[in-house]
């Protein structure tokens, strides 16, 4: 029979991550390509194909090109369980890949090759490091011009302060990219493009030594390759698992280079599951009952059938479908009876799985993000944190008719975390205050209302540009203070909403004992 060690020994657990617009849903497409889960695959750049991505599959992310919204894609490689899950790119749901990054092992982080490390990354990265996630760099778009590889290296090294480690080296750039030197092999691995980059690449092992006959560009590359020898550039995996160095892939995902490289690394390098902490500080180990946390909802997936999903990382034991489970905050019980297997917007049922896997739990009302579910011994995993926002929209049903579906969108929305729905003691249901981290987060909250649920809405900008959670005791003092105002999330989480910055500075000044926090734990 197999054990939890053993088939979580079999298993990587990892997310992509990158700036908006440095290839991450490509990069994506490519891997579930290279792994043999899709036959051809999806671009975001390449509008002619007919064929859409795979992990972009809501309305608004196809129209634009972007991702907005967390998937989760289960493939196997190797004879490893691979559990990819997708993040949006735009910063404005970068708390959306917070919650992710709770649920993941490893992360590939990947960078522009013409820009090197931006803003966007460096966020992305202080959430990986504060977690203690180990991190691979995918270096795309080498098939365009740039600074050159080095230059790439001092910008990882002097913005983000991990030590990159090449394991794959490019010859050339731009349109001379002719491929790259895996330094584990000393092999010179040559690609040969294929139109759109939609198939697997072709391409030819040859000798290290053969670097000459790729002229000029090989040439440049057989020097740098000397300098990274003669400065010990090379993977440490100690290092590597404790965030000192970041090994470092070339490669292109438009074109479809480098990119078993990277698969490789994923099984080889990153960490399979291990035991992790419960919120009393001990661990729970693999080999204990069942035990797994909530980092995602989703409603809507397959718009023949209105339902939502909650997504549950597997940290302990054996997952059988249709055992029962404990929700830890209501001591509740959950049926596990339509568990479900993800790929992209695709699922089917999930007999089992094991420590590292991810199990869609279909309708299961109770369930918010950062609750703890187990079977036998108790536990309870720490919560996930959300962050104060700082953009507010008053949100109006404009078809009465509507008035049902406009709340259970709106209550939909919440519990997925698109949006804060935060309500007035006074106004209620009738104009909810929505707030978020970033505008885009306002246009998918107008686009799933209107879509999904049927209710036609208009926003209009709130007076409020802060909000600090609060308790009770400081709620009745901050009643009587001008520009304030204090509104409940349905969490029961009281929100202060102040207008300006002045506003809140002088009320602290003022009344220095009040409770006003920037980090929300529900």
């Amino acid at each position: 029979m197999p054990t939890a060690d053993h088939e979580a020994a079999r298993r990587r657990t990892f997310a992509i991550i990158s700036h908006p617009d440095a290839g991450k849903t490509t990069l994506t497409e490519k891997t579930l390509l290279y792994a043999g889960s899709v036959d051809i695959a999806g671009s975001v750049r390449d509008r002619r194909h007919v064929r859409s991505t795979t992990s972009d599959w809501q309305d608004i992310e196809r129209r634009r090109g972007i991702s907005v919204a967390s998937t989760v894609m289960r493939f196997s490689y190797r004879d490893t369980i691979l559990n990819l899950l997708d993040t949006p790119g735009h910063r404005d749901f970068s708390e959306d890949t917070y919650r992710v990054l709770a649920a993941t092992d490893a992360a590939v982080m990947v960078i522009d090759a013409a820009k090197g490390v931006e803003e966007q990354t460096l966020k992305l990265f202080e959430v990986s490091r504060a977690r203690g996630i180990p991190l691979l760099t995918f270096v795309n778009k080498c098939d365009r011009p740039g600074p050159g590889p080095l230059a790439i290296l001092d910008d990882i090294e002097s913005k983000i302060g991990v030590v990159p480690t090449p394991v794959t080296w490019p010859v050339g750039d731009g349109a001379d990219f002719a491929g790259v030197v895996d330094r584990l092999t000393t092999d010179l691995v040559v690609f040969r493009r294929r139109e759109h980059g939609a198939a697997r690449a072709d391409e030819e092992r040859l000798p290290a030594a053969r670097l000459g006959d790729l002229g000029p560009a090989g040439v440049t590359a057989s020097e740098e390759l000397d300098l990274l020898r003669a400065l010990g550039a090379d993977h440490d995996p100690e290092s590597f698992l404790d965030g000192g160095t970041t090994p470092v892939f070339f490669g292109s995902a438009l074109w479809n280079f480098g990119i078993h490289h990277l698969l490789d690394a994923i099984v080889d390098m990153a960490p399979a599951p291990a035991p992790r902490a419960a919120l009393d500080g001990a661990a729970r180990d693999l080999s204990t009952p069942f035990s797994g946390f909530v980092f995602k909802i989703q409603a809507n997936m397959d718009k023949n059938h209105r339902d939502h999903i909650a997504f549950v990382r597997v940290c302990s034991g054996h997952f059988e479908r249709g055992m029962t489970l404990t929700h830890e905050p209501s001591q509740r019980a959950v049926s596990t009876k339509y568990a479900q297997s993800m790929f992209g917007q695709e699922r089917e049922a999930l007999d089992e799985a094991w420590p590292g896997d991810i199990v869609g739990l279909v309708n299961a009302g109770d369930l918010r993000v950062g609750d703890t579910l187990y079977a036998g011994t108790p536990v309870c995993f720490p919560p996930i944190p959300t962050f104060a926002p700082e953009l507010f929209v008053t949100a109006h049903n404009t078809d009465t008719s509507k008035r049902k579906q406009f709340a259970r969108g709106l209550e939909q929305l919440d519990r997925e975390g698109v949006v804060q729905v935060l309500r007035h003691p006074d106004r209620g249901d009738r104009e909810p205050v929505l707030a978020a981290v970033g505008p885009l987060q306002f246009d998918v909250a107008r686009d799933r209302l209107e879509g999904e649920f049927g209710a036609p809405v208009r926003f209009e900008p709130a007076r409020y540009t802060i909000a600090r959670r609060t308790d009770l005791t400081s709620a009745a003092v901050l009643h009587g203070v001008r520009y304030v105002d204090v509104l409940e999330r349905p969490d029961g989480n009281l929100m202060a909403l102040f207008d300006s910055s002045y506003v809140l500075d002088k009320t602290i000044a003022d009344h220095p004992e009040l409770k006003l926090e920037t980090i929300l734990v529900s």
